[in-house]
């Protein structure tokens, strides 16, 4: 699918970025021509660099082999249209990972969120528009903050998710689709790193709130869900993971364990949702299911090329609902390798 294409990765040293990089490096979808690194920090970039040259396996040699060919680096901003359409101009593929998506930050920012996540999003359409550039598919990366949106991050991210839309009209030979997914099990800046940390310094662990819950996947069903998006995804059409949902207090108290920490209740943060929403009920109607996602067919009727018979949902899709039990959630998270050793020493007793 991916060999001999040009592929660039905006914000791809971020946690979903990194670890889409080392999928497509990997050569499971076919060896690409060339992977471009695109974003604007450049010491993410130099660590990133200096991680794929610092070979341990045989097998990384194959994977990685002419490296300075296969991945590329190229600082830049998404926010700034030369440099979106100068790094755009030898894309066959693109990945739109760059975001501003911590909650609180664009609550306190919400100008810098809409330059970078719909601003940007602006600037890819249309530079592949105005230069009538040969970009053959645009994957937009969103979130279920989108969804019923209650704060600045999931605003900017749902009008971005309808700019990439909409664009399958301005760029009739590009096919731009979206991959629409919840909050991702040790990623940067979530939740679970934050309790692991708590639990080093023996607590306690901060709850925002009792009954919030969220839905749960990991980096690599983040992936797979993009990848999904770009092998099978219609123009226009959203890609959405059927994924496990649990309250976050279960979380917590299934990383505790049988340690002596506490837990305290400190409120919503600013632009915090007690549940967060895949789908929401007035695009239930427009929900078909293919495999292990549901698939948004695009609202706008001259890109529907899928004929709808019967949607899938009748309600929307909310992390409220189907929850995992206590003992689920521990078994989940022992699966992906995220409870924290039984030998976990706290750094008071490091240092005593």
């Amino acid at each position: 699918m991916l060999t001999g294409k040009r592929i660039v990765i905006t914000g791809a040293t971020g946690s979903l970025g990194s670890v889409l990089v080392r999928r497509l490096l990997s050569g499971s979808l076919g060896t690409p021509e060339a992977v471009t690194v695109f974003s604007r920090d450049e010491a993410k970039q130099h660590t990133m660099r200096l991680a794929y040259q610092r070979l341990e396996r045989a097998t990384d040699e194959v994977i990685y082999h002419n490296f300075e060919r296969l991945l590329r680096f190229r600082i830049g901003d998404v926010r700034d249209y030369p440099s979106v359409a100068s790094v755009l101009r030898e894309a066959d593929i693109v990945f739109n990972a760059a975001a501003l998506k911590q909650v609180p930050a664009c609550e306190y920012f919400p100008s810098e969120a809409v330059k970078t996540n719909i601003l940007g999003a602006e600037n890819i359409v249309r530079a592949i528009r105005d230069s009538r550039l040969p970009v053959e598919t645009v994957v937009g990366i969103s979130t279920d903050k989108a969804v019923k949106p209650v704060n600045v991050m999931g605003m900017t991210k749902a009008i971005q998710e309808r700019i990439f839309i909409e664009g399958n009209l301005e760029c009739s030979e590009t096919r731009f689709v979206c991959a629409r997914y919840g909050n991702v099990l040790a990623s940067r800046g979530s939740v679970i790193p934050l309790f692991h940390h708590q639990i080093r310094h023996g607590g306690p662990l901060t709850i925002t709130e009792l009954d919030m819950t969220r839905f749960l996947l990991s980096l690599e069903d983040a992936v797979d869900t993009v990848l999904a998006a770009l092998a099978d995804g219609e123009p226009g059409q959203t890609y959405i993971p059927r994924v496990p949902s649990a309250r976050v207090v279960d979380v917590a108290h299934a990383l505790i364990g049988e340690r002596p920490i506490d837990t305290v209740v400190t409120g919503i943060r600013p632009g915090e949702k007690v549940h967060e929403i895949l789908v929401s009920e007035e695009e239930s109607h427009l929900t078909v299911s293919q495999g292990e996602y549901y698939v948004i067919l695009p609202r706008l009727p001259e890109l529907r090329q899928t004929q709808l018979s019967a949607p899938t949902l009748e309600r929307e899709y909310s992390s409220r609902d189907d929850l995992m039990s206590p003992e689920e959630v521990t078994g989940f998270l022992a699966k992906h390798g995220l409870l924290p050793s039984h030998e976990l020493v706290l750094e008071e007793d490091m240092l005593a």
